[in-house]
């Protein structure tokens, strides 16, 4: 239940998702909506790893990350908020890669929280390994599920944003959430 609260709660992904379904549509955001649990997953299992404690313990290399996620989150947002949609301008951008979802997750810090807190909170006396694997297994499946309910309700939404005034009040607000998300990578 940790884990489902966590990862359909609004943050980076669930932003990115359901922007990009309203925006390029359901079947383009298919390798954004695959890489995102693989590479939350392979997170969870890195958490479970120690590679929390690699970050807690050298106070440099932490500082090197928050600082480059936030520049990358709102490098992001700005991006969101500038995206055009009208009937006289054509869309040029295009929806994560596969592999770019799964690296996004490296600097998501609402991820890195989620996961920190179920590697330590709510581990089961498993050997490391198997821990891993128990939430790899976990994050994935449950952010498979989540992903495609975001991207579907962005696809959705997609109708309804025909209007270039009401799409960009919907990029703006998107782009928002995104750009509030940093606050959390200093926290």
């Amino acid at each position: 239940m940790f884990v489902l609260a966590g990862l359909f709660s609004p943050g980076p992904n669930i932003v990115m998702l359901t922007t990009s379904g309203a925006r390029f549509g359901f079947r383009a955001t298919i390798p954004h909506l695959l890489g995102v649990p693989i590479g939350t997953g392979i997170l969870a299992a890195g958490s479970a790893f120690g590679l929390s404690t690699l970050l807690l313990t050298l106070p440099a290399l932490k500082l090197l990350f928050q600082t480059g996620a936030a520049f990358w989150i709102l490098w992001l947002a700005w991006q969101t908020a500038t995206a055009g949609r009208s009937a006289k301008t054509k869309d040029h951008g295009a929806p994560f890669t596969f592999g770019q979802a799964i690296l996004f997750q490296a600097i998501n810090p609402k991820l890195w929280a989620i996961t920190l807190v179920a590697s330590a909170g709510f581990g089961i006396g498993l050997t490391p390994h198997q821990e891993a694997l128990r939430l790899f297994v976990v994050f994935a499946i449950i952010n498979l599920g989540v992903c495609l309910f975001w991207t579907t309700i962005g696809h959705f939404l997609s109708d309804f944003l025909r209007s270039a005034k009401v799409w960009r009040i919907f990029m703006t607000m998107m782009a928002a959430f995104m750009a509030s998300t940093v606050l959390l990578i200093f926290f």
